[in-house]
């Protein structure tokens, strides 16, 4: 094997965008300074660069108001927040049935608590009818926790549709934007969205360990801080500060994290997250189109690129799928993820529960003769 070639951008992106290790550099060599804490001019310029951050996020997803844009290491710890920091005893929620364990575990957890969810059923190839979304709406709902494009099959879930649901029917919308931000448009605003959480490792081209979530001022009102401590405000105070962003950022943020995606952001805002997402669509075309005419390949989820992201699964039918991703990686240097992908739920649904799949998920950085060293890898493998 003398090359590696990698189609695990649904785990991380790779690579990071130009920028995002020079400017993370640069914050720890020349002045890694704590923000909210030290009072003189480095933190101070720290302190102007987070915020241009929050306010990068604040136009990306469609908020007016940059203080409701909250850090925290990723997705999960996000999806975390708004479920133990909002969900009471007694509570009902409906998730799809594409939910990550993200959603999924906690939940499970809180089911301990007098909390309760119901998976509103995606077909086999992960699309959600909204009008049955709403059918199982129930007086004791709270809110509507929905992953924007799976992370098994990529399919798009309608959540303008489902926003409206929601503010018509008096429920709060959570997305999970893991795979869609930074291909495609999500504005919360135009989608009803209450609360969204997004990590900035994955179509952000960001650092691992850096992501967050923004939230409507109605939310805000309903929702605890889940996390309490020190913020650098308030220190007089044993009680947490309802002020934001402080509420809901307690403890030393990971400053070079934000950097990196302040850089990240820096270079999708020059490039357009539609000039990336039609270049990794159309690999994902040719892909499709071509594992179509290779026998013994199943392709899970939609086989066009209609309503779906860069996110392709295959489930192998005569070769054990860990052992078709370990010779893909030992013959030919293709780096994939296989198996449950965090996503048991959506794998039931899929009907590719428990055997997994192979998943491939495309880059813009990735070219049309990558795609083919693994269509003939692939048909190697399958002969």
């Amino acid at each position: 094997m003398n090359q590696t070639i990698y189609f695990d951008n649904g785990s991380t992106s790779w690579p990071k965008a130009p920028g995002v290790a020079g400017a993370m550099a640069e914050l720890l060599e020349n002045g890694a300074f704590n923000i909210n804490r030290g009072n003189y001019a480095g933190a101070y310029e720290v302190e102007s660069l987070v915020l241009d951050t929050r306010e990068q996020l604040a136009r990306l997803f469609g908020a007016g108001d940059s203080r409701y844009v909250i850090f925290t290491p990723g997705v999960t710890y996000s999806l975390n927040y708004f479920l133990k920091g909002f969900l009471k005893p007694g509570d009902h929620v409906l998730v799809s049935g594409l939910e990550h364990n993200a959603v999924m575990r906690p939940l499970a957890q809180m089911r301990k608590w007098g909390v309760f969810y119901d998976v509103v059923p995606v077909d086999g190839e992960g699309n959600l009818d909204a009008d049955r979304l709403e059918a199982m709406i129930r007086p004791d709902t709270k809110a509507a926790v929905m992953t924007h494009a799976s992370n098994v099959c990529g399919t798009v879930v309608p959540i303008r549709r489902i926003g409206e649901i929601c503010k018509r029917r008096g429920l709060f919308f959570a997305v999970d934007t893991a795979q869609s931000a930074g291909s495609l448009p999500v504005d919360m605003k135009e989608c009803g969205i209450d609360f969204l959480a997004f990590t900035g490792h994955k179509g952000l081209l960001g650092p691992q360990g850096i992501g967050g979530f923004l939230l409507s001022k109605e939310l805000d009102g309903q929702m605890g801080a889940y996390i309490a401590g020190g913020t650098g405000s308030q220190s007089d105070s044993l009680l947490q500060p309802e002020s934001l962003p402080d509420k809901y950022e307690s403890g030393t943020m990971n400053l070079p994290g934000i950097i990196g995606l302040h850089a990240a952001l820096d270079y999708l805002e020059r490039t357009g997250i539609g000039s990336v997402h039609e270049k990794k669509m159309k690999l994902t075309a040719y892909f499709l189109e071509k594992m179509k005419e290779i026998p013994d390949v199943c392709i899970v989820g939609r086989k066009d690129t209609t309503d779906r992201v860069a996110v392709v699964s295959l489930d192998f039918q005569k070769v054990d799928n860990a052992v078709a991703a370990f010779t893909l990686e030992q013959e030919c240097g293709i780096m994939t993820r296989v198996g449950l992908h965090c996503a048991p739920t959506a794998h039931q649904s899929l009907h590719t529960f428990p055997q997994g799949t192979v998943r491939f998920a495309f880059g813009a950085e990735n070219t049309r003769d990558e795609i083919d060293l693994c269509i003939e890898g692939i048909r190697r493998l399958v002969r």
